[in-house]
């Protein structure tokens, strides 16, 4: 299981954790120390997991793009293409060509194709947006 499965689960644990340092440490100045030291060492653990989930996509995709196969090098980007096709014709051109021909067909969109679609377009900006959230955390609060 990654560690993108059991964010709700160490979200709970972090805050205990914090109110037990709340508890602990009467010096505010040590428990908000304290209590970055351990925000900062839980995200740089989570950032390490996710980071190599990433490194590991991003691998398989470059082997992807530089096969030998045409076919080996251009199926994902043929089939986000034809997702957008699908998604251009239900929502832009059926519309419009519906007032002129009344009997245009749309094409039905299953809920699987939305979900790979979703994942294709934001697995990568989700992935980005991470590495650098933590990559500012990290030049915030290590200076």
């Amino acid at each position: 299981m990654s560690i993108l499965g059991v964010i709700p689960i160490v979200g709970s644990l972090l805050e205990n954790v914090l109110g037990i340092i709340d508890k602990a440490v009467p010096d505010k100045d040590l428990a908000g120390k304290l209590k970055h030291e351990v925000q900062l060492s839980l995200l740089e653990k989570d950032y390490s997991v996710i980071e190599k989930e990433l490194s590991e996509r991003a691998r398989v995709i470059v082997s992807e793009a530089t096969g030998q196969s045409w076919i080996q090098r251009n199926w994902r980007p043929i089939t986000m293409l034809v997702f957008v096709y699908i998604i251009a014709h239900n929502y832009i051109f059926a519309p419009v060509l519906r007032m002129f021909f009344p009997q245009m067909v749309s094409l039905e969109i299953p809920p699987d194709m939305w979900d790979l679609l979703k994942l294709g377009i934001g697995g990568y900006i989700v992935g980005r947006s991470a590495e650098k959230i933590v990559r500012e955390y990290k030049e915030k609060y290590n200076s």
